[in-house]
């Protein structure tokens, strides 16, 4: 659930300014609202840590992320150790600028062989070279007044010198620029510039050593950094210094008692609705389980929406289910979480979280006969026969159905769960409206009374069902439509007329949303398509490899067989992400009328402790 938040602000005395950002980051409850991000000294600290941050990138590039060989050092001497890797670093770079150049200029005079252009200097006289082809050059030698010498050369075109001037002529020719220094020395100057960086490179592996020195300095910066900003987050009124922001109801009693000890004056409100305060959910075991993917997505409902965490876990662990289709799959999700659980000794919210997706998968792979693809297993193993229900197998020529039934049956599947789930977000929406006394709750029946009645249209017209008569369908759409254009746009407290009004104002707009209603139902078709796709693809490497699994052909065999299944499991994934993910954000949160507008509340206090 969200937590309620309240209002809150702080003020004492400017003099004691660094002892009450102390005391506030120690009493770690207080969300810093307008939190100062940019500032001179922000800056300088935040470049500082960029750059621990880089040499510490080049050192484990070098040495290894886990070194476990790790020693201590002062402050004074990691400074200098700072200093010096970043000179190295810089040197290095400019190393490898100025190999890239050399070894440009090697290839490009190659062909000329090993010669010291300082000889030609000696000789006092002009030198100018050309590269022509083998028409330029029958056309050239043709030419009367042209002056110069074929020289030997390395390279495809033909080479040619002329001595005391540029060649005479209206043939265009590619001129080549004499090189300064000889193939040998440049060549000697790669292998000192190479030498120089493999020193420089020992030198950042060498540093392995002091990894977690690096780590423990990035982050007392970051807590400065941190420090930094609510110290300038401060504002001054002559002698007198304040802060706002917003804690957690259950915290006010902490603040209050925090306050008076330290001497500070204060001032609690509850939220209006022209503030904006962070979000905070706070779920038990097993909803909070879900938290992790709302964390990889960035997810964070608006402090006045809706927390979903219970039915994004309830239809999530289904769709990721239905889309990853294999029991095989879902047995390595499982020993996944089992090895995670055993290494952590203890199960995190995301070892959890595989758990349920594993477990769900071994399910639904079970009753759909649905085993790395194969229908092998079904043949050879009777209790994994036995737990299919044949009306929805992936496999039903083993069971006497038809294929069409079979399919049938899925998508009808995918349907009444598309129905079941948008409906429920009408009915929170009922709800949570008649608690508020706001009439618009009617539109939110006719929402319902359209989703119910488009799922029989969608039987009616994609799986060829018995559904309701047309005329019954159309006429209960149509009241659905009338109840959404009639109280669509009311408010709490809003008078009937005006709200009728302004709803009908909206009317072309419920007319698109309805037609879009059928498209909402619709689109949870891709369950069915998505875990179609993974089959055939598991079916088609299972097939390949079969040809191979005898004889020495055997490895071949295996790897097209554990290659195939692995980029399987990956794509079941992605695909995870993108439909799955979809279904809960899109076509659920929006029938919400969620945003996802919100910002995560982060109070003020160490790192370290979080």
């Amino acid at each position: 659930m969200i937590e309620k938040m309240l209002k809150a602000t702080l003020f004492g005395s400017a003099k004691r300014k660094e002892e009450i950002v102390s005391s506030l980051r120690d009493l770690g409850i207080f969300h810093i609202s307008d939190m100062k991000e940019r500032s001179e000294s922000i800056d300088r600290l935040v470049s500082l840590s960029n750059r621990y941050e880089a040499i510490l990138k080049e050192i484990e590039e070098k040495s290894g992320k886990s070194n476990p060989r790790q020693e201590e050092i002062r402050k004074s001497d990691f400074d200098a150790l700072v200093i010096k890797l970043e000179k190295a670093k810089t040197d290095r770079d400019r190393n490898l600028g100025e190999l890239q150049e050399l070894r440009s200029e090697r290839e490009r005079i190659l062909p000329l062989g090993e010669f010291n252009p300082k000889d030609l200097e000696s000789l006092g006289m002009e030198f100018h070279l050309y590269l022509a082809g083998d028409k330029e050059l029958n056309s050239l030698e043709g030419e009367e007044g042209a002056s110069f010498y074929r020289i030997k050369w390395g390279g495809k075109e033909n080479a040619i010198l002329s001595i005391g001037g540029e060649i005479n002529t209206s043939i265009p020719l590619q001129r080549f620029e004499l090189p300064k220094e000889s193939l040998g020395e440049i060549e000697r100057k790669i292998l000192i510039l190479e030498e120089r960086n493999r020193e420089i490179d020992s030198l950042l592996c060498d540093c392995g050593r002091y990894i977690s020195a690096f780590k423990r300095n990035i982050l007392d910066e970051e807590e400065t950094i941190l420090f930094q900003k609510a110290r300038e987050s401060f504002s001054c009124d002559e002698e007198i210094i304040f802060i706002s922001g917003y804690i957690p109801h259950y915290e006010k009693e902490s603040l209050k008692s925090y306050a008076q000890a330290s001497s500070l004056g204060y001032i609690i409100d509850e939220v209006g609705e022209e503030d904006a305060p962070p979000t905070l959910i706070k779920n038990r075991f097993p909803v909070n389980i879900i938290q992790p993917v709302f964390d990889m997505l960035g997810l964070v409902p608006g402090y006045r929406e809706h927390d979903i965490s219970l039915w994004f876990l309830s239809f999530m662990t289904i769709f990721f289910a239905m889309i990853i289709g294999d029991g095989g799959y879902g047995l390595i999700f499982f020993i996944l979480a089992i090895v995670m659980n055993i290494k952590s000794r203890k199960c995190t919210t995301l070892n959890a979280l595989i758990y349920v997706f594993g477990f769900s998968t071994i399910v639904w792979g079970a009753i759909t006969g649905t085993w790395f693809g194969s229908a092998l297993f079904l043949e050879k193993i009777p209790l994994l026969k036995m737990a299919v229900i044949p009306q929805i197998t992936n496999f039903p020529e083993i069971f006497s159905v038809s294929s069409e039934a079979s399919q049938n049956a899925v998508m009808t599947l995918c349907f009444a769960l598309g129905t079941i789930h948008i409906s429920i977000a009408c009915v929170i929406n009922v709800v949570t409206k008649l608690r508020k006394k706001d009439l618009s709750f009617i539109s939110d029946i006719g929402w319902l009374i359209d989703m119910i009645l488009l799922y029989f249209l969608v039987l009616t017209l994609v799986v060829s069902a018995d559904a309701l008569p047309v005329a019954l369908t159309a006429g209960g759409v149509g009241l659905g439509f009338v109840l959404v254009s009639l109280f669509g746009a009311f408010e709490p407290g809003m008078p009937l007329k005006k709200g009728i009004l302004l709803s009908l104002g909206g009317f072309f707009t419920a007319f698109l949303n309805t037609i879009s209603c059928f498209s909402n139902i619709m689109s949870y078709i891709r369950l069915f398509a998505v875990g179609m796709a993974s089959l055939a693809i598991a079916q088609s490497f299972n097939e390949m490899a079969v040809p191979l699994l005898g004889g020495f052909m055997l490895p071949a065999g295996v790897l097209v067989i554990v290659f195939g299944h692995a980029i399987n499991l990956v794509m079941g994934l992605l695909s995870v992400v993108v439909h799955g993910v979809r279904l809960n954000v899109l076509e659920f949160s929006n029938q919400l009328g969620m945003e996802w507008i919100g910002y995560k509340y982060q109070p003020f206090k160490k790192r370290a402790a979080q």
